[in-house]
């Protein structure tokens, strides 16, 4: 071997032990968790590695995962371990579930969402040469470096639509990942960077064990404890790290359903510590110098275990008033959850009479199925009232992208949001055809793929978890047969 290449050869071994080193935290723990809200589902699955894919290529499916892990309910199962954006498992008024989900999620938008098989696809009808500039807006497609890769893949599928908005979640298993784990936020600060109108939204848990059935008399001692300040370093951390990325102004939606039983951060066991913590939290990240970020109070909708509005912290710390609201419980009409007590119309009543903005960080289908109406109704709300973004969970059963069960809000989601732009269109768009490679596929690969879709590592072969950061650059899982000394291995 040439001097050169064994120095180029030296040069790769040390970027991979700098790699292996830097994420052996996280391998060492307990997997990624976040959390959700009311009769909720769980939030986005924790991250589960993945190897962002090419945009030309439909995103990869991956294993269904359990519910979002939500304090009390998953999005997609109801059970599901990935936080899922409008509840948590345990939530009982807006539960909404949870993608797939790698160690620990919940629903309103859990981290290991999986993307089912897409519906069928049909060209979406081209864009009204009227139809106005749609509000910022995106979709929660996965945890890590894939949902990155996913919002270039979704934006075509949608005949060229802006997607400005980046969402993904902090884990909430322990501290040292709500710092933001080493080389997590690296892609999606990357995402931000590369233009100017884009936003990098980030939710993020108050407490540590945030998705563990902690008591309410538990969670009343730690709130308390994080009023008197003693968490405040951790979330010094946060800031300086999302600073020294370049995302100085990620919007952080910290706490979210905060008035559900599903998280550990919840406020309802003591809404006054809530308050002082929150306002300990925002005081704390705004002090590190750089930063720019905005704080999202996001409830979610309806009253849940208490009332909403007895978690305010004030104006002072709240830049965005935003909700989390998935089509539940089963049998609410649309005009039920815009009217119902802590509903939509009170939420934007509510943002209106503190001079804020608002914002639909998670929102989605789910325990009224493939519901047309609702669909069409909430994109038109939306266009209406104009949040400052919004955020569709897209994993089953509330997604349209990446799930096939909801084939006709699909259709409606498509049509209605195909070649939306900064600016109206001034001719119609017409999006590419269902053939296109960069729209889901509707049967599954003819190739068989390199790992078993479940989730399940090959026979005699154990994977070894390193870490989201680490399997990006290595390009997927190290596995090792721990039988290779076998004579018939």
């Amino acid at each position: 071997m040439a001097p050169r290449q064994r120095r180029a050869r030296s040069r790769r071994l040390a970027v991979v032990a700098a790699a292996v080193a830097a994420s052996a935290a996280l391998a060492s723990g307990p997997g990624f968790a976040a959390g959700a809200g009311v009769a909720r589902v769980a939030d986005p699955p924790a991250p589960t590695p993945t190897v962002p894919a090419p945009p030309s290529t439909a995103p990869a499916p991956a294993a269904p995962e359990p519910a979002v892990p939500a304090p009390a309910t998953t999005p997609a199962a109801e059970a599901s371990p990935a936080p899922t954006p409008n509840e948590s498992p345990t939530q009982t008024a807006n539960q909404t579930p949870t993608p797939t989900e790698t160690p620990g999620a919940s629903v309103g938008a859990s981290p290991g969402a999986t993307p089912g098989a897409s519906p069928a696809q049909t060209p979406a009808p081209s864009a009204s040469p009227t139809k106005a500039a749609a509000p910022a807006f995106g979709a929660y497609l996965d945890y890590g470096a894939r949902g990155v890769a996913r919002i270039a893949e979704l934006s075509a599928w949608l005949g060229g639509s802006d997607l400005r908005v980046g969402h993904t979640y902090l884990p909430g298993d322990r501290w040292q990942n709500i710092e933001g784990p080493a080389g997590f936020l690296d892609v999606w600060a990357d995402w931000r960077r590369e233009k100017d109108d884009r936003m990098l939204v980030l939710n993020v848990p108050m407490m540590e064990r945030n998705e563990e059935g902690v008591s309410d008399a538990e969670v009343r001692r730690l709130l308390r404890q994080g009023a008197d300040g003693e968490f405040d370093h951790h979330f010094t951390a946060l800031a300086e790290r999302l600073v020294a990325l370049k995302a100085p102004d990620t919007v952080i939606v910290l706490g979210w359903e905060m008035n559900g039983i599903t998280y550990t951060h919840r406020c309802g066991p003591d809404p006054e510590a809530w308050k002082k913590y929150w306002n300990r939290i925002v005081t704390a990240m705004r002090a590190v110098p750089g930063q720019e970020f905005r704080f999202d109070f996001t409830p979610t909708r309806g009253k849940d275990a208490v009332a909403w509005t007895e978690c305010y912290p004030g104006d002072d710390t709240v830049d965005i008033i935003g909700m989390d609201s998935y089509d539940q419980p089963s049998g609410l009409s649309f005009d039920e959850q815009v009217s119902e007590p802590y509903g939509l119309q009170a939420h934007v009543d509510f943002a209106r009479s503190h001079g804020k903005p608002i914002s639909y960080p998670e929102w989605g289908l789910f325990r009224n199925g493939d519901n047309t109406e609702y669909m069409r109704r909430m994109i038109a709300w939306m266009d209406e009232h104009r949040p400052l973004y919004n955020t569709l969970t897209d994993y089953c059963p509330h997604g349209v992208w990446q799930c096939g069960q909801n084939p006709r809000s699909s259709e409606v989601y498509r049509s209605l949001l195909s070649g939306r732009t900064d600016e109206p269109a001034t001719e119609p768009t017409t999006p590419a055809p269902s053939t296109d490679p960069t729209t889901p596929p509707t049967t599954e690969p003819t190739t068989p793929p390199t790992t078993d879709p479940t989730g399940e590592p090959p026979v005699n072969c154990t994977p070894m978890d390193l870490g989201d950061w680490v399997e990006y650059w290595l390009g997927g899982k190290l596995c090792i047969r721990l039988d290779w000394w076998s004579r018939n291995g």
